[in-house]
């Protein structure tokens, strides 16, 4: 019975130190997010901090409304990016894993 237990604390620190490392790699990451046909773009780290915007020369004559409205899809697509590629990334550590519905990890 010792030697289980003592099996099953290794596997979740084993599991637990993966954890730690995909999370480290997430907030590295970075991703693109575009709006107007790639006229607006933010680079955003895992972290879902903005570390980069990109704004068309053309758009700053434009409407003030579709320029903000433009950076707010970009915004947004950058985040649902990085949203996916979390899940995506967790998704592989946790395979095998059974988890009850709706529970994500790490806790």
């Amino acid at each position: 019975m010792k030697n289980a237990l003592a099996g099953f604390m290794q596997q979740a620190q084993k599991m637990q130190d993966n954890f730690k490392k995909v999370q480290q790699e997430i907030e590295g990451m970075e991703v693109t997010g575009q709006s107007g046909g790639g006229l607006v773009s933010i680079v955003m780290n895992g972290k879902r901090e903005a570390k980069k915007i990109n704004i068309d020369p053309s758009l700053l004559s434009d409407d003030k409304d579709m320029l903000e409205d433009l950076v707010a899809a970009a915004i947004n697509d950058a985040v649902h990016k990085v949203n996916k590629a979390k899940k995506e990334r967790m998704a592989e550590v946790t395979a095998g894993i059974p988890l009850p519905p709706g529970m994500q990890m790490p806790f």
